[in-house]
């Protein structure tokens, strides 16, 4: 099987995980490549993510390491298995890579968490709000880049209408929902929008008022991907130089601590979307 030199996301976790499997069983690469019948190179690789595993030698693995028929061994040969083409490689080349991660990440999520304070989620933008959020980057990007960013935005929302859909809950700071992306009209319709979306059974929306004071990760938007079993959630908080993954365990119990604490300090669902609907009627 072919190497990538630009592994995705998934794959690094994939082979990650595998070394963490790894290294707690007491085993060497050398161990490891003994088990497949190749050299230490190769596992090096597959644990880099630069070369694929397949579902059958992460099966082979996981047993050998001791997890005999547990689900986050399962788990691991199911991410091996699962190498289908997402709608997302139509931008590959096109747009940074790790924009393509957040959006593979979503697909395979079992559920999503996100935390806003400024701009409000991505997964339920409107075009034009979007818009306008990809045109306040620094450096300035061209026009075919922001069109490009935008419609990749909106197709992203594709993982919230297919079967089995995911729950969603969007945890937004009150001073998110007061700044004007675009202007009134554009953060009016963004609202009313918002208020569509929060009554999807899938989708719930809690809004932090203002007067709960501080509050944890202030001035970071959090993505918090569940995974099929809990080794594998994934953290993902936006920076200047594009997205962060983060799976630590340590890193992992933060931001479930964080995101407890927005669920302790917002409104309740019907609340928020009353709420977010009032300041549309102000605007």
């Amino acid at each position: 099987m072919p190497s990538s030199s630009t592994p995705t996301q998934r794959q690094r976790r994939l082979g990650a995980e595998l070394r963490r499997m790894r290294t707690a069983a007491g085993a060497t690469t050398s161990d490891a490549a003994a088990l497949l019948g190749v050299d230490r190179t190769k596992v090096s690789n597959m644990e880099a993510g630069v070369r694929p595993v397949t579902s059958e030698r992460a099966r082979i693995l996981t047993r050998n390491y001791g997890h005999h028929e547990s689900a986050y061994a399962d788990a691991l040969v199911q991410m091996a298995e699962q190498r289908v083409r997402g709608w997302w490689e139509e931008y590959r080349e096109r747009l940074p890579a790790g924009l393509l991660d957040i959006a593979e990440l979503e697909w395979h999520a079992a559920r999503i968490r996100t935390a806003q304070t400024v701009h409000l989620p991505g997964l339920l933008h409107t075009d034009d709000y979007a818009r306008s959020v990809f045109g306040a980057v620094l450096p300035a990007l061209s026009r075919l880049e922001i069109e490009l960013r935008v419609a990749h935005r909106i197709e992203r929302q594709q993982v919230l209408d297919r079967e089995g859909a995911f729950g969603y809950v969007g945890y937004i700071h009150e001073a998110a929902l007061h700044m004007q992306f675009g202007g009134r009209d554009v953060t009016r319709e963004q609202l009313r929008h918002l208020c569509e979306a929060s009554e999807r059974q899938n989708v719930e929306l809690r809004v932090v008022p203002v007067d709960r004071g501080a509050f944890p990760g202030a001035g970071h938007a959090l993505l918090y991907a569940h995974g099929a079993v809990p080794q594998l959630d994934t953290a993902q908080l936006d920076s200047a130089h594009g997205p962060e993954f983060m799976f630590s365990d340590t890193q992992l119990t933060k931001y479930r601590a964080h995101l407890d604490w927005m669920e302790k300090a917002s409104l309740g669902s019907v609340e928020s979307r009353d709420f977010i609907h009032s300041l549309s009627r102000e605007l």
